[in-house]
């Protein structure tokens, strides 16, 4: 029987970046090293108002962010997709050539903490971040978030309320403390929501973030055949396997409690 070793998250640039998961391995948050790192010149009353701090960030970063993209030939305001990838804590943000070609890579974060082992979020208060296939709306950002800036990635979706899973408020977020979210540092979470706003406003419906054990590489997953999510697991490789052949992310179903894809 494995022994359940208890595992901290330090800080973005801190041990998180090379530490590997393992069935036995669990990564814990650690409350007390939470901060802000944002350098929002806003003050403490205009700050609480989401409208105004969404302003503010959306004004520093966009002159930046907007130079980064045009010298890869992408535009703000294109339509992005996410992936994230617990293993290796990364959450990667890819936009489209042209309104309409296939997504490029534009940049990866290190992800500061997430909660949880590898493997689904099942139940409310399990303190697990969610693996599956999500989007995320306009109502779903939240500029007044508690933890600077932050969206809904939209737990529980369909299948995984034919699989009796419940849950709620399962966010991407700043201030690098996690309960079962993915949290980032400030500073790349500005980045990544800017993007994600530009799209939404620009007239993208909503935005999909797929959520990943591991790189669901042939070999990778069949080191896992005698993990009891498997057969979960084998199921988001062919999601994965779409994008990483089409560059384009599938229109995603759920039929007979399984993901379908197209």
């Amino acid at each position: 029987m494995f022994k359940r070793v208890p595992i901290i998250c330090i800080s973005l640039a801190g041990l998180c970046g090379g530490m590997q998961w393992g069935h036995a391995q669990q990564l814990v948050p650690r409350q007390l090293m939470s901060k802000s790192d944002h350098h929002s010149s806003l003050s403490k009353e205009d700050y609480l108002r989401g409208d105004l701090r969404e302003k503010d960030v959306i004004t520093r970063m966009t002159p930046r962010l907007s130079r980064e993209l045009n010298a890869l030939d992408l535009e703000l305001g294109s339509p992005v997709f996410i992936r994230v990838f617990k293993e290796s804590l990364e959450l990667e943000l890819w936009v489209q050539q042209d309104g309409s070609g296939p997504f490029k890579l534009f940049k990866s974060w290190p992800i500061a903490a997430v909660s949880g082992k590898l493997g689904p979020k099942l139940a409310e208060g399990d303190r697990q971040a969610p693996e599956g296939f999500y989007y995320v709306g306009k109502s779903q950002m939240k500029p007044d978030s508690s933890f600077h800036l932050a969206f809904n990635i939209g737990y529980p979706n369909a299948y995984d309320r034919a699989h009796n899973r419940d849950g709620s408020f399962i966010m991407v977020h700043g201030n690098r403390v996690s309960i079962g979210c993915f949290a980032m540092t400030d500073p790349a979470m500005e980045e990544i929501y800017t993007l994600c706003h530009a799209a939404l406003k620009e007239g993208q419906p909503f935005f999909r973030v797929h959520v990943f054990p591991f790189r669901m590489e042939a070999g990778r997953l069949a080191v896992e055949s005698g993990n009891p999510s498997f057969e979960f697991w084998s199921n988001l490789q062919q999601g994965y396997a779409w994008f990483e052949n089409k560059r384009t992310p599938p229109d995603v179903s759920v039929s007979n409690k399984r993901y379908t894809f197209r």
